[in-house]
């Protein structure tokens, strides 16, 4: 995927500009990719650094819009990014940021999550954690002072994302949580930190710990009595964020009953394998079955981290010149055991000079102890290769061609999320899923996606059930899901706290996946014999992330 030089344009110019003042105004997303110049320090969450980030994105689309693209790559980093600002100023106006909380993605969860990027290396890196550590204070006070400019204007997150968050403060805020735990294992390679650091350094989780803790009291004592008694957000907002996940707006109607029929095509599917595995079983009893299987069982989470491990190395080196172009830079997947328990599996891709690998992590909920294999390869291959880290790894390779923006910061979930369930599908086809129990799991996954399509959409919109027995709530969404799913009770409940309290990003993988395929059919179907679906994945990853709107005019251009 390495690519000959471009000379920058006025285009590539703005963007890396935004790229930039993206960096200064939230240095979580310089750690994101690998600009360690404020390393030290945290975004201004309050109502005055929303101001200042949204007085940039309207100066930047100004200078957009007045240049003049020279190429193709410009034409879409014009689109792209143009159509990316203008959304962000919608989503202001809609003052979702004065009820930006949620169970996985709200400044909550990112105040913290940053430091699991940032290199631990060398005392001088310990050094700007500990500085950072005593950012967090001002960081958290700053996010609390707009979730109270919320409460003031009568724009507040509903009170189940409200509970939870609570719970995962008090969790953080703890004497032996996060931030503690962190600074506690704190060296630089085999060598103990000198006793000024280390005293820095736990002077720095204390204060962040503390902090967190004014959060919990905060969201308990504030918020959540005036915090909404509704799960869903109505078709306005839902609408706004879907097309935010997605680069593209969708028939939400026409989405709900094609969800509906894909759940049900799963579920046939499901059905014809378990018989497969098990003659006359049902597909509750194949898995019983499966389950109970110790040759695909995995104890612990040491053992969880070598099977990823192992599994990613061995479809990397299988296929790598065979089936996909797998550059020597992105041919290293660190797979982590993340250092919390809420539950999830995530990518996070490699820094801009590769000096930090992409990296899937698995943050194992608390009691959580046994692993099936059959249900998690396609994890594993949804995450890694030919998944999250083939699709961003190369658009990071690309960089003769993209700008930063494209390469580390442009896309959607539908278009990251939509290809790695592509990717699943393409492994089946590879022959790598022929064992009925690995298809099961993949198919079980599937099934899971198809079943938020439906969940997602129903319950912030407030359509009918498909059992026709009223009106979706989200009580029902927890039963829902517990029906459709193979998960314990406690990926359950973070799954569905996690779909109402961030609406129309759980619909984008399975609905990103359906316009992938769509766009294969349609490109082989324009190309006839000459369709190359090698060539197509080649043509389509070097696009970098975009919008799935983007996408589509780019490669049917």
């Amino acid at each position: 995927m390495a690519s000959s030089e471009r000379t920058p344009t006025d285009v590539d110019r703005i963007a890396e500009g935004w790229v930039d003042t993206l960096v200064e105004l939230n240095p979580g997303v310089g750690t994101y990719i690998g600009r360690t110049t404020h390393d030290d320090r945290l975004a201004d969450y309050s109502p005055a650094g929303h101001e200042r980030s949204i007085s940039a994105t309207r100066e930047t689309l100004t200078a957009l819009r007045s240049a003049t693209p020279v190429d193709d790559v410009d034409r879409i980093t014009v689109a792209d990014l143009g159509s990316e600002l203008e959304l962000e100023l919608e989503r202001h106006d809609a003052g979702l940021h004065l009820r930006d909380l949620n169970v996985i993605a709200s400044p909550a969860q990112d105040i913290r999550e940053v430091f699991d990027l940032m290199p631990t290396d060398a005392p001088e890196e310990w050094e700007r954690i500990a500085t950072r550590l005593e950012a967090v204070s001002s960081a958290v006070d700053g996010y609390v002072e707009t979730l109270r400019a919320g409460i003031g204007q009568g724009i507040v997150p509903a009170v189940r994302q409200v509970r939870a968050v609570a719970a995962q403060a008090r969790r953080i805020a703890k004497p032996d949580g996060f931030f503690a735990t962190f600074a506690g294992s704190a060296r630089a390679g085999e060598a103990e930190l000198p006793g000024s650091l280390t005293r820095h350094l736990g002077a720095g989780a204390g204060a962040a710990a503390s902090a967190y803790g004014r959060l919990a009291e905060f969201l308990e004592t504030e918020l959540q009595p005036v915090a909404g008694e509704h799960d869903g957000v109505g078709r306005e907002i839902y609408a706004l964020q879907s097309r935010h996940f997605l680069g593209a707006e969708i028939d939400l109607d026409e989405t709900y009953e094609w969800g509906i029929e894909e759940l049900a095509r799963m579920v046939a599917e499901q059905e014809s394998i378990a018989n497969e595995i098990l003659p006359g079983a049902s597909v509750a009893e194949a898995i019983a079955f499966l389950d109970d299987d110790p040759s695909r069982k995995l104890h612990g989470t040491d053992a969880l981290q070598r099977w990823m491990q192992e599994t990613s190395d061995r479809a990397v080196a299988e296929l790598a010149g065979t089936q996909f172009d797998i550059p020597a830079e992105i041919r290293t997947l660190e797979c982590m055991i993340a250092p919390t328990q809420e539950g999830g599996i995530y990518y996070t891709g490699p820094s801009d000079d590769f000096s930090r690998p992409g990296r899937m992590w698995w943050s194992v909920p608390e009691g959580v102890t046994e692993f099936d294999t059959w249900r998690e390869l396609t994890t594993v291959y949804h995450e890694g290769v030919p998944g999250h880290h083939l699709q961003i790894g190369q658009a990071v390779v690309n960089r003769g061609q993209l700008n930063t923006w494209r390469r580390q910061l442009a896309g959607t979930s539908g278009h990251a999320e939509g290809w790695a369930l592509y990717a699943e599908r393409l492994m089946q086809g590879l022959g790598y899923l022929d064992d009925p129990a690995d298809r099961l799991g993949m198919l079980d996954g599937q099934r899971m996606r198809a079943a938020r399509v439906v969940l997602d959409i129903g319950v912030h919109l407030g359509k009918q059930r498909p059992d026709g027995e009223g009106a979706w709530t989200g009580e029902y969404a927890f039963e829902f899901l517990g029906r459709n799913v193979n998960m314990n009770e406690g990926f359950v409940r973070f799954e569905v706290n996690r779909y109402l309290g961030w609406p129309g990003q759980a619909p984008s993988y399975k609905v990103g996946q359906r316009m992938w395929e769509q766009l294969r059919d349609e490109v082989a179907r324009r190309e006839g014999a000459a369709f190359d679906i090698r060539q197509f994945h080649r043509r389509s990853l070097a696009l970098g992330g975009v919008g799935l709107d983007t996408l589509r005019s780019a490669l049917l251009a």
